[in-house]
């Protein structure tokens, strides 16, 4: 069961949005105020909003289902590599190629290129190569592995895309959008909510913030998967098939710290802790 506390969020900076002037108006139902011309982000909805995601992405991987984690800025990338592996599904964490979604047959192509190249080279099969001719397979399996390393064994689209930063990730978004894949995201107070199916508002920009957003989606991703091992052993099954009675309406439940005793003192002086101005 997936945890979270105020508490837990205030430390890791969750409430910081952006600068006042930089804000999206879309974002207001979301936002509790503002201290020293940044946007404060409602934790009450942050925490209700995220319990709901983890639900539904631990119901979807329990039901077989896999998430695709992307990250491409250069702070989110080790966090969301990092709990993506954590939890057995795929990630991006460096340019978005542009159909990876819309166009994933283009890409299967190229998977299949790295996984043939690593093949030979794990196999002896560049001995007949010249040393420049080996020095190239080289460099496009580490080109390769660059751009698609995290999605090597995705051999079908994703049942779930899980965003931190949409605004930044607009391309991948516009592409789950277009497929009907549902979106998990993390976003900002500078960041256009429609079309997101579950909405994260908090602070997409800090390492803490981001790292407790991963980390919650990953332990949904893991509970999921415990709860589709449970019932494979059950049925004695390899897959679980068509069998998926019992593992949907697992709860999810947060620590109900008061918001307003949780904040007291947190909102006075400088909000430059967790990341600071942005």
């Amino acid at each position: 069961m997936v945890e979270m506390t105020v508490k837990e969020m205030l430390e890791s900076g969750v409430h910081f949005g952006h600068q006042t002037h930089r804000w999206n108006p879309r974002m207001k139902p979301f936002i509790y105020g503002a201290r020293n011309g940044i946007h404060i982000i409602d934790l009450r909805k942050t925490i209700d909003l995220l319990a709901k995601a983890c639900e539904f992405v631990s119901n979807r991987v329990a039901e077989g289902g896999n998430v695709l984690f992307v990250g491409t800025k250069r702070q989110a990338q080790p966090l969301v590599e990092e709990m993506a592996k954590k939890a057995g599904m795929y990630f991006m964490t460096h340019r978005w190629l542009g159909g990876t979604l819309t166009n994933f047959r283009t890409i299967k192509a190229s998977i299949d290129r790295l996984k043939d190249l690593e093949k030979k080279s794990t196999e002896g099969g560049l001995e007949g190569l010249t040393k420049k001719e080996k020095l190239g397979v080289e460099r496009e399996i580490i080109k390769l592995t660059q751009a698609m390393g995290g999605i090597k064994n995705m051999t079908n689209l994703p049942s779930v895309i899980f965003i931190v930063d949409p605004f930044k990730e607009k391309i991948a978004l516009q592409e789950a959008q277009r497929l009907g894949i549902p979106v998990v995201a993390v976003a900002d107070t500078n960041c256009n909510p429609e079309g997101i199916d579950y909405l994260i508002p908090g602070n997409d920009d800090a390492l803490k913030a981001i790292r407790f957003f991963t980390s919650k989606i990953a332990e949904a991703c893991e509970e999921g998967l415990a709860r589709r091992n449970q019932v494979i052993r059950e049925e004695g099954q390899e897959g679980v098939g068509s069998s998926r009675e019992g593992t949907k309406g697992k709860a999810f439940v947060f620590k109900a710290d008061k918001f307003e005793d949780a904040t007291d003192g947190t909102f006075k002086g400088e909000s430059g802790v967790a990341g600071g101005t942005k």
